[in-house]
């Protein structure tokens, strides 16, 4: 059977042989033999655990409902729906959305029932990583959590604001569990080292102080990271050894960064890296862009963010921000990674370094909505194309005056339909390049509204002598 399936009181294979169940204990892993089996030994989420919360008075009333546990990894979500499913007298099935499907949930569902109409016991069915499963089967619990056949208890890394179904939030509420302290990983470390049953106690080990440190910094939070990293360090120091920050870094190799290419996380550090550009932070902006190239994420990807930075938040304020970006975009196509991803990194500084203006942005999103607003609004006749004689007859061209000889370069002839004469949606602010824009500006509307002055007080023209009538 693929999936673990307590039913208290109802085991019946042979009991195993002492020995070969200490030995098949010894084979775990460190973190599955030290999994906390009651919440005395449970570290972290005090906020969930703690005297008075929702989710221990569940598990000490044994009455529970289904819920989403939402947390990163190794913060204890399976080891919480075990010690609820402890608390009761149901029978427990978990699997993972991973490797099976509908049909293996509609054959848990099928006993559920079979086994509630024969003794009346609840089965609590909890799905790891419930968010790798798509709508249609998402839906396929509602109703059977609806009419109490199973309890649902789904655990997810990724936002379920996003990943699970809206009517399934409505019937399980979402527990959010925090990436361990630094504090908390120590102490689950302590307790490894500690227990002779199931840990490392009968070892003989020493840690060092700075080792320990070492420890539960390079496990970001994860329980099941620093476990392991202890479990590899002891082995390395061997029997009555010494673990030390030579040996955790052995044992750490390579931190991979806290990354889903798909999920939150993908979301929320691209905000950073963009915040930061906008914020004019360059360390910040390095730092985001180092973290996601660590978490394998796509440097072509990272290339167009970096345009858009800089014709969303810098603009016209420095227009050479949009050519060092779309250069840097081309290095990074030429040359790949790593040695592209330098191209890159350059960027960032330079639009992080760079005056911003978001007037640009703020112009189009006004001249858009009101082009959505006037849809119909007719060309002013005086700019309008005339390639042929009808088109000239209609006043197509009529009076149009070519800037370019006008003196100081300037007209006061108007661009936009009647409807929006006067309308402005560039306003230049006072940052870089902009501040010079602004002056030009206003240099040029000062003269078009002496033109017009001028067009306004001038005679009328002589008459031609072509009879009139």
């Amino acid at each position: 059977m693929s999936e673990l399936e307590l039913f208290p009181g109802e085991a019946s294979e042979p009991r195993p042989d002492v020995h070969t169940e200490v030995s098949r204990e010894n084979d775990r892993p460190l973190a599955a033999r030290m999994r906390p089996d009651s919440l005395d030994r449970f570290v972290g989420q005090e906020h969930l655990v703690g005297a008075g919360t929702a989710v221990r008075s569940m598990i000490e009333s044994g009455e529970l409902g289904s819920m989403i546990l939402w947390g990163p990894p190794g913060s204890g979500k399976t080891t919480l729906a075990l010690l609820l499913a402890d608390a009761t007298d149901a029978a427990f099935v978990a699997f993972s959305a991973v490797t099976e499907g509908v049909a293996r949930v509609r054959e848990v569902i099928a006993e559920a029932k079979a086994r509630r109409a024969a003794s009346g016991r609840r089965t609590i069915l909890f799905c790891d990583e419930i968010h790798r499963f798509n709508k249609a089967q998402q839906d396929a619990f509602l109703p059977h959590v609806e009419d109490g056949s199973i309890v649902l208890i789904g655990a997810t890394t990724e936002n379920p604001s996003f990943e699970v179904v809206r009517p399934l939030l409505s019937r399980a509420p979402v527990y959010v569990l925090e990436a361990l302290s630094e504090v908390d990983l120590t102490r689950v470390v302590e307790l490894a080292i500690s227990d002779e049953e199931r840990g490392l106690g009968g070892r003989g080990l020493s840690v060092e102080p700075d080792a320990m440190r070492l420890i539960a910094r390079g496990a970001d939070g994860d329980a099941r990271r620093a476990l392991g990293v202890l479990e590899g360090a002891a082995k390395l120091a061997g029997p009555d050894g010494t673990v030390s920050t030579a040996l955790v870094e052995e044992a750490l190799q390579h931190r991979f960064a806290v990354y889903d290419k798909g999920g939150e996380e993908h979301y929320n550090l691209i905000s950073a890296l963009h915040k930061a550009v906008r914020g004019s932070d360059p360390d910040g902006a390095l730092y985001w862009l180092a973290r996601m190239f660590q978490g394998g994420e796509d440097g072509m990807y990272l290339a167009r963010r970096l345009v858009r930075m800089a014709v969303e938040d810098i603009g016209l304020a420095d227009p050479s921000a949009l050519l060092i970006a779309t250069s840097a975009r081309d290095a990074y196509h030429f040359l790949g990674s790593p040695e592209g991803d330098l191209a890159l990194a350059q960027a960032a500084v330079y639009l992080a370094t760079a005056p911003k203006s978001n007037r640009l942005y703020l112009a189009y999103g006004r001249a858009s909505r009101a082009a959505e607003e006037t849809p119909a609004a007719p060309v002013p006749l005086h700019i309008r194309n005339a390639p042929t004689d009808l088109m000239k007859s209609q006043g197509y061209g009529a009076g149009y005056e070519y800037d370019p000889d006008q003196p100081d370069g300037v007209s006061g002839q108007t661009y936009l339909p009647e409807k929006l004469e006067g309308r402005r949606f560039y306003e230049p602010s006072d940052e870089g390049h902009e501040d010079a824009i602004a002056l030009r500006m206003s240099r040029w509307e000062e003269r078009r509204a002496e033109a017009r002055r001028n067009t306004m007080h001038q005679e009328p023209p002589e008459p031609d002598g072509t009879p009139q009538g």
